[in-house]
């Protein structure tokens, strides 16, 4: 990864070599590490610890995130909002902010990201229903092409999320103020 860097740097017309260079190829390379450890992340680990505590609807909103593009290797970064309605065993709140590190730090789509989190808690949790919303920026189109300052938002909806009323009762939920 570091030669790589140097010849990236080298290819656009810098000088590696020089002192604010220097350091570039080692800090591209433990960078690059960190934003994409989510390969290394698996989800059924990360829902594996359930309490068996049922309750109504469970909304965790405003979860912040950062991911590459796939595409262009640029960086969008939004917010996730997750809604599950538990059928035996709810899971740790911090559980829902570690699953989105673990699809977000991956070369992405929103798209994929957004379905990718509620396949894995349909599949781990085994709820009544799921729903994940994400609203993002994508530098890809702000700093290159479009250069629209757009939020894309992605859905994707498991269950009794599917009935108008649950819905709407998530999204109020999202709305309101603590």
């Amino acid at each position: 990864m570091q030669a790589l860097t140097k010849s990236l740097l080298e290819e656009i017309g810098e000088n590696p070599r020089r002192e604010g260079l220097q350091d570039t190829p080692r800090r591209v390379t433990e960078m690059y590490a960190e934003l994409t450890e989510g390969y290394s992340m698996n989800p059924k680990q990360i829902l594996a610890r359930e309490w068996n505590e049922v309750s109504g609807m469970v909304v965790a909103k405003e979860i912040s995130f950062f991911s590459l593009c796939e595409h262009h290797l640029l960086p969008f970064y939004g917010k996730v909002h997750i809604g599950y309605i538990p059928l035996k065993a709810v899971v740790g709140l911090s559980k829902l902010v570690r699953l989105v590190d673990c699809f977000s730090k991956r070369l992405q789509l929103q798209e994929r990201m957004t379905k990718q989190i509620a396949d894995a808690l349909n599949e781990n949790l085994h709820p009544r229903g799921v729903v994940v919303v994400v609203q993002a920026r994508h530098l890809c189109m702000e700093m290159r092409g479009v250069k629209s300052g757009a939020d894309i938002l992605t859905s994707e909806i498991r269950g009794q999320f599917e009935k108008f009323e649950t819905r709407n009762e998530f999204f109020n939920m999202l709305r309101k103020e603590v």
